[in-house]
């Protein structure tokens, strides 16, 4: 089939799609249209005879919109959509009521298993494409599989599926370079507290943006695309041509740059790495644990391109929902280690303890699957600390302890890990893990 497509002004609902579809069918040569009111576009398919353009321009005006791009309410005016929303959000608000009670928020894996074992990487990356990965990635996920169902409407399953497949291969391939890159470089390759708050906070925005438009409530905003500078698109082989929304090649781009995102596991993985000093284990550490966690986002990606008809609509409003839960959730996180990378070591300084014992404060820290208990210490300025951090859950994000102004970043091992320095100055020495989820603070009195 041929294809038409005329901008329309003044669309800003699903109701406005059914009306100028129902008025551009009426005109003669015209097979299936399909209009997008988040675009403002109509796609008219037709065979051989090609539809009066003026015909179609009058169809439209009849339907009460009018040709051409206009301006779009920052707000909708239709009821069914914002009840539509509220009724996605008590599906996510029983989804979460079952996954606490089943305590999938604070999966544990033990202490027992190494991460010298290729199977224990693949069982890692399995419960991490369950738990953490998920709340990282799953957003992306659903709006990579967003953008490609809105531009090919008609695409089947298995086609709407593809997405997900090539930014999983993506991140295989990209988790597997990446690690062999930190396995050869070794902590120099590490990135700062404050950039990987500086990450989280953009995925953060992407996820809060991606998840108003699947809400369809903001038609002004839906109107907002993300896409790469031209001088990074090139340097990748992102074609210019391509639908700026997607690409199969910035998919596959977008899974690969996910090793940089702060998932617990992912982190505590890249620091086993880093001790191999070995680029061959790296690269296959990092890409079987990609390869783990693959089930679980193609799982959620497969659940997005089978939805159909009201289950679609639904599906992608309750997806809504939880992007905007998770661009939330990561942007509480990433402002956590901004603060955290940004605090100044001055006052702070490491101390190898060898004053007599009664000079010398210890406090203890408890390492749980779900945080540090207690959270809040309190300490005298001026005398050495003892800090002892002692590590009970293994392999949950909490072992990924960080403390930026006392120069602490440790992947805790299981029992006592002992940490030594001086403050020098009153105020508050926070702590956090790498995610910036579990966190608490040490404060320092006269």
């Amino acid at each position: 089939m041929n294809k038409i497509i005329i901008d329309i002004a003044g669309m800003h609902c699903r109701s406005c799609e059914l009306v100028t579809e129902d008025e551009l069918l009426s005109v003669p040569g015209v097979k299936k249209v399909k209009t997008h009111f988040r675009s403002g576009v109509a796609e008219v398919f037709y065979e051989e005879t090609r539809p009066d353009v003026k015909a179609l321009e009058r169809a439209i005006r009849n339907a009460g919109y009018e040709v051409g791009k206009g301006e779009r309410p920052w707000v909708t005016h239709d009821v069914a959509a914002w009840v539509e929303m509220l009724f996605a959000l008590g599906i996510v608000f029983v989804l979460y009521v079952i996954a606490k009670s089943f305590g999938l928020f604070d999966i544990s894996l033990g202490s027992s298993a190494k991460l010298s074992s290729l199977p224990f990487v693949l069982l890692l990356g399995l419960v991490a494409g369950l738990s953490t990965c998920m709340a990282m990635v799953g957003g992306l996920v659903l709006a990579v599989m967003a953008r490609y169902s809105e531009m090919h409407p008609t695409a089947g399953v298995r086609q709407k599926f593809i997405p997900n497949v090539y930014f999983n291969a993506g991140r295989v391939l990209g988790f597997a370079f990446f690690g062999g890159l930190l396995g050869l470089f070794g902590s120099t390759f590490q990135l700062s507290a404050l950039s990987v708050g500086t990450l989280t906070l953009i995925i953060g925005g992407v996820m809060l943006l991606v998840g108003f438009q699947l809400l369809e409530l903001f038609p002004r905003l839906s109107a907002w695309k993300l896409t790469l500078p031209k001088s990074i698109a090139k340097l990748f082989g992102v074609q210019a041509h391509a639908k700026k929304e997607y690409s199969h090649s910035r998919a596959m781009l977008l899974g690969a740059l996910t090793f940089f995102l702060p998932c617990g596991f992912t982190q505590l993985t890249q620091l086993f790495v880093v001790t191999t000093a070995n680029p061959f284990v790296g690269a296959l550490t990092m890409g079987v644990f990609a390869l783990g966690t693959a089930p679980g986002l193609l799982g959620i990606g497969g659940v997005a391109a089978a939805a159909q008809g009201t289950f679609k609509r639904f599906f992608f409003k309750t997806a809504g929902v939880i992007v905007i839960a998770l661009g939330i959730f990561n942007f509480q996180n990433g402002s956590v280690l901004v603060r955290l990378g940004s605090a100044s070591s001055q006052g702070v300084r490491e101390t190898i303890i060898g004053a007599p014992a009664k000079n010398v404060q210890t406090i203890r820290i408890t390492q749980k699957a779900n945080g540090y208990f207690p959270k809040t210490l309190t300490v005298k300025k001026g005398q050495p600390v003892k800090l002892i951090v002692d590590s009970q859950d293994s392999y949950t994000c909490a072992t990924s302890f960080m403390m930026p102004k006392a120069g602490i970043r440790k992947a805790l091992q299981p029992g006592e890990n002992v940490f030594e320095f001086t403050p020098d100055e009153s105020g508050a020495i926070p702590f956090s893990c790498s995610m910036g989820m579990y966190r608490g603070v040490i404060n320092v009195v006269d």
